[in-house]
């Protein structure tokens, strides 16, 4: 149902969510899709990384002044746990305020200052070009628990949405997601006015903007504003909750954090604050610990709805009636235990041996696959192995005793705090 040669197209659920234009990830069409895909694959390749780098570094060293502030004396001999006053830092709030300023210098050349204010608030701002201060990953976050809660009744979603409304706690979640828009029109207004000033940027709004030999693609202004809003949305969270589950789960792995660290220190030298991602690239067991934690919790853990043709289709060997709504979830998949062997397990090493990374590989889908997989997979990549590099070859860190990590099923994951001790390294 996800191959590229599939029949079945996405489900009307991503209808249920449209503005007046539909973006790369909520098309339904094909042919729309596949234009759309093609505008912006090329600022996505492999080959176009090295253009993002740069920009990856400038944002992790950000990232690493922001967390040298938080930083206390390390534990005392024989001291496992930390002391209250010692937990400084909320990870998952920094590691947040990093992915969204990744997404937006990649895509739109913004620099936000979140880092710098600890804080997510920023400018939105209304058609009528009226400004007001709005708090970006809460307006995210309210906009996609709302809308799942009530997106798969398709027949009663917008019925349903205002009438959750008389409900305090629902009424309260609605108002706290209102900005998101605002703040997607802002950055592309703002945006649009250095495009016009005629100011030369290399991002992705430029691929938007133009084709590769600079004709001007002409897009309608609702589009341009779909597509922002998409690239900032989906950028930002899922990296967010991939570094955050990560880390967890190797701090609660120690023989896996020591690993990836003398993995690390191998390649980098003392003093570099951020890893260069040339020197890290290509570290096995850094990749396998990535690799491994999106396998054991991807942060897209809900099932993708697609949608049969009205023919109907075979999928597994079971014939599908027209018209029908079907999906799988990655997180299920995942955990095949003839794929996976004890999949509930955190274990990096399944991933050292080739032929066993080439035999689950098929099998492995964090970002969907085929013609409608993550198209953002190499910059989320590119993000999580530079700033994990970075944070295990720098820091080491202590969670609360008994506190687990809060997770609530969305669109995406949406993640609750991770409050943790924090303290540099000493390098022998």
């Amino acid at each position: 149902m996800y191959g590229h040669n599939t029949p079945c197209i996405k489900d009307i659920k991503y209808a249920m969510t449209w503005g007046s234009h539909t973006h790369l990830f909520d098309v339904i069409d094909k042919a729309d899709h596949a234009e759309k895909r093609k505008r912006m694959s090329s600022a996505f390749a492999i080959k176009n990384l090295e253009r993002w780098e740069h920009k990856v570094a400038n944002v992790t060293g950000r990232l690493v002044q922001a967390l040298d502030a938080h930083c206390t004396p390390p534990l005392l001999p024989g001291q496992t746990e930390p002391q209250a006053a010692d937990v400084t830092l909320d990870y998952n709030k920094w590691i947040n305020l990093f992915t969204i300023e990744a997404i937006n210098l990649i895509a739109l050349s913004s620099t936000l200052g979140l880092l710098e204010k600890g804080s997510d608030e920023v400018t939105a701002q209304r058609k009528d070009g009226t400004t007001y201060p709005a708090r970006y990953r809460k307006s995210q976050d309210s906009t996609a628990h709302a809308q799942s809660l009530f997106v798969w009744d398709y027949k009663y979603f917008h019925w349903l949405s205002r009438l959750s409304k008389l409900f305090p706690k629902y009424r309260q979640m609605w108002k706290d997601g209102e900005p998101w828009g605002d703040v997607i029109y802002h950055q592309a207004v703002t945006r649009l006015q250095r495009y016009q000033s005629g100011e030369k940027l290399d991002d992705f709004f430029s691929s938007l903007m133009e084709d590769k030999a600079g004709h001007p693609n002409n897009l309608e202004w609702g589009e341009i504003v779909a597509e922002v809003g998409a690239i900032i949305n989906a950028g930002a969270d899922t990296t967010a909750i991939a570094l955050t589950q990560v880390l967890d789960m190797l701090i609660r792995h120690p023989k896996y954090l020591q690993r990836l660290r003398e993995e690390v220190d191998s390649a980098l030298d003392e003093d570099e604050v951020v890893a260069p991602y040339d020197k890290v690239k290509n570290l096995p067991f850094l990749r396998a610990c990535l690799d491994e934690a999106l396998r054991l919790i991807p942060p897209t853990s809900a099932g993708l709805p697609r949608r049969t043709p009205p023919e109907g289709a075979q999928i597994l060997n079971e014939w599908i009636p027209g018209d029908t709504s079907v999906s799988m979830t990655s997180y299920s998949a995942h955990r095949d235990p003839e794929i996976f062997p004890d999949p509930e397990e955190y274990n990096p090493d399944r991933w050292m041996d080739l032929d066993n990374r080439k035999r689950m590989e098929p099998y492995f889908v964090p970002f969907s696959t085929g013609a409608r997989g993550c198209l953002g997979r190499n910059i989320t990549y590119l993000e999580q192995t530079v700033v994990l590099a970075t944070l295990v070859h720098r820091y080491d860190f202590a969670l609360p005793a008994n506190w687990k990590l809060g997770r609530f099923e969305a669109f995406n994951l949406i993640m609750g705090e991770m409050p943790m001790k924090i303290w540099r390294r000493e390098m022998a």
